[in-house]
């Protein structure tokens, strides 16, 4: 069953609360018609909104807001007010480490985003720090967040080399497993294209002062880039990636938005910066910028495919349904690199292979035939009836 085919009024509220200029006639109308509010906390948790839903109905004093819903909110504010701060400082240890240790690297979402983009810590909802670094510097971060108790599941880091490079990232837990980081070489697996490298960054970030440490981040047309591919990659499953990029449009109108465009479209990705525009126009009433207006217009793939994504999110937060490592697709613009995406996922072995079947290191490279046969056969069982 859909999950908001019976919430309807419950996700129009969470959308009007995650507009930068929220609608309070319009919040005040729909609590005054009585909501389900276990349902409404249950999908503010799932799209991760519940900091700006917070926000919002204290805002209005708490008006038509029940008790229990208001003390479940306000219990969470507390908590996530203390976890950010927590993170803040991890974030901080990090960033004085990479400093000390001559390490290029730049944090993004996480307390970085929230910072930035929303003015707070505690302003957005996350669960850990993403950092990205040099890939010639990966081994070199490694071994310095080990020394904070950071490291990658398991014993065995050719495994993860082997079968989790492609993804261009890690998540090292700490040893206590109170915390995580995300550590990134790009910002996006080796089979699909991004409208932003890593190599386009470095010239260009803001310091934001977190835990009285400057921490580098990335600004303007680069943040720009980033939240469209991530959206368009994650296709848009939670009013979370879509309020990012509502956000920074709605704030940074000053920016040269055709030149983003265009430099996405360079990268072959340049449909991700106007799906993001239709999508955020579609969900959260957010005008697109006007540089953008008569493309999306002109653009029969966005028009389909942000009809297609806005009709999944209002049915609930999306999860990955499709062939395994399929669901970046939307990234390709192009018939030729839907192709070699193709051909690089299905021939790229993954953990998946190897939990399939467990063969000695010194068999590995036997994955690359065996691959193909395994997704194939998964295609076909899911086929059947």
């Amino acid at each position: 069953m859909a999950e908001h085919e019976d919430g309807e009024r419950e996700f129009t509220l969470l959308c009007l609360a995650m507009q930068p200029r929220p609608d309070s006639e319009s919040i005040k109308s729909l609590l005054g018609d009585g909501l389900d509010e276990a349902l409404l906390l249950d999908l503010a948790e799932k799209h991760g909104v519940r900091p700006s839903l917070t926000r919002c109905l204290a805002a209005l004093s708490w008006q038509g807001v029940g008790e229990a819903a208001r003390g479940s909110l306000e219990s969470f504010r507390r908590h996530h007010v203390l976890r950010a701060l927590a993170m803040a400082g991890e974030l901080r240890h990090v960033a004085k480490l990479f400093a000390e240790s001559r390490i290029a690297f730049a944090a993004f979402k996480g307390p970085a985003l929230a910072l930035s983009l929303y003015g707070g810590l505690a302003e957005r909802e996350y669960g850990d720090i993403d950092i990205v670094v040099p890939e010639d510097r990966v081994s070199d971060a490694e071994r310095l967040l080990a020394t904070l108790g950071y490291r990658l599941p398991g014993e065995d880091p050719a495994y993860h080399h082997a079968f989790l490079g492609y993804q261009r990232q890690y998540e090292l837990v700490r040893d206590d497993g109170q915390s995580a980081i995300d550590l990134h070489w790009g910002f996006s697996g080796t089979h699909v294209p991004f409208p932003l490298t890593p190599a386009e960054i470095w010239g260009d970030l803001q310091i934001l002062p977190i835990a009285d440490f400057g921490i580098p981040t990335l600004r303007g047309a680069n943040q720009a880039l980033l939240l469209a591919g991530h959206g368009t990659k994650e296709r848009w499953g939670c009013l979370k990636w879509v309020g990012d990029f509502a956000w920074l449009v709605d704030r940074r109108r000053d920016l040269d938005w055709a030149a983003i465009h265009a430099r996405a479209a360079a990268h072959g990705c340049g449909d991700a910066v106007l799906l993001g525009g239709a999508i955020v126009r579609d969900v959260l009433k957010v005008p697109p910028p006007a540089a953008l207006e008569t493309a999306i217009a002109a653009s029969t793939r966005v028009r389909a495919l942000g009809e297609l994504l806005v009709r999944r999110l209002r049915l609930g937060p999306w999860q990955a349904r499709d062939p395994e490592n399929f669901t970046d697709f939307d990234l390709c613009e192009r018939p030729l690199d839907k192709l070699r995406a193709t051909l690089k996922i299905v021939f790229t072995p993954t953990g998946s292979d190897h939990a399939a079947l467990p063969l000695p290191r010194s068999l590995w490279r036997a994955y690359y035939l065996t691959r193909p046969f395994r997704l194939a056969a998964r295609l076909l069982a899911g086929a059947r009836p």
